[in-house]
């Protein structure tokens, strides 16, 4: 009877430990497949017109006497706000800083003796406006104020640029993404594909900034739209 008891319990333990083993052994096979990774990052690109403009007019005016320099000011105001009203902008796109004036004799680095004009003064008119197109237009016309002597300061790269924005990104956003992922999964398979495997389901995806960048220096009214999605899948048999 004693022997028997024993015999029975050593098979129970034996039993246990290969079925422990079997476990052990499918637990960590499993655990080896899930580490099996594949890691993409997938692209959508779009370009699209700027829907937007912001152009800085900026003119200067030097005078020795206060008086003069601010009256000459406000009437050259006046003309380029009719330049621009006659061509099509609106008050509503229009605003009118005060002008910024300086008495060059009262600048300490400055040598009086060497000062032709005491007063230098300037004014900066913004048009902001969804009607881009028209106000490219402009933007070279405005040179013929030059005629009517208005010293009209050219819209530098740093100083004064003109400014094209694109102000609808959160409703090409979503397609984007989407393009994006698609790209991304395509890449997965083709690495799946040549190492034998197929994806399997996503360990984990990021989206990346989206960015908005001038095509070239030369077209800044045309913009580039990029996003990248980095996805992580599981490679399976």
């Amino acid at each position: 009877m004693k022997k028997s008891k024993l015999w029975l319990g050593g098979f129970c333990i034996g039993l246990g430990i290969l079925i422990g083993a079997f476990v052990l052994k499918q637990g960590v096979t499993s655990m080896q497949n899930t580490q099996r990774v594949v890691t993409v990052k997938g692209l959508s690109e779009k370009e699209v017109p700027a829907d937007k403009v912001i152009w800085p007019i900026v003119f200067k005016e030097v005078n020795n006497d206060l008086i003069a320099i601010y009256n000459n000011i406000e009437r050259n105001n006046a003309r380029v706000l009719d330049f621009l009203q006659a061509n099509g902008i609106t008050k509503d796109e229009i605003t009118v800083s005060a002008p910024d004036i300086q008495d060059l004799q009262a600048d300490r680095y400055t040598n009086a003796d060497h000062i032709r004009y005491r007063y230098n003064g300037s004014s900066v008119i913004t048009v902001s406006s969804t009607n881009v197109e028209n106000v490219r237009s402009l933007i070279p016309k405005i040179a013929t104020l030059i005629k009517d002597g208005i010293a009209i300061v050219a819209n530098r790269t740093y100083e004064n640029p003109v400014r094209y924005d694109f102000t609808q990104l959160n409703e090409v956003k979503p397609t984007m993404i989407e393009e994006a992922t698609k790209n991304a999964r395509l890449t997965a398979e083709k690495f799946a594909k040549d190492s034998h495997s197929k994806i399997g389901k996503i360990k984990s995806a990021s989206q990346g900034q989206m960015s908005i960048e001038s095509r070239d220096d030369n077209s800044p009214h045309i913009k580039v739209l990029r996003v990248v999605t980095t996805v992580t899948y599981y490679l399976k048999d």
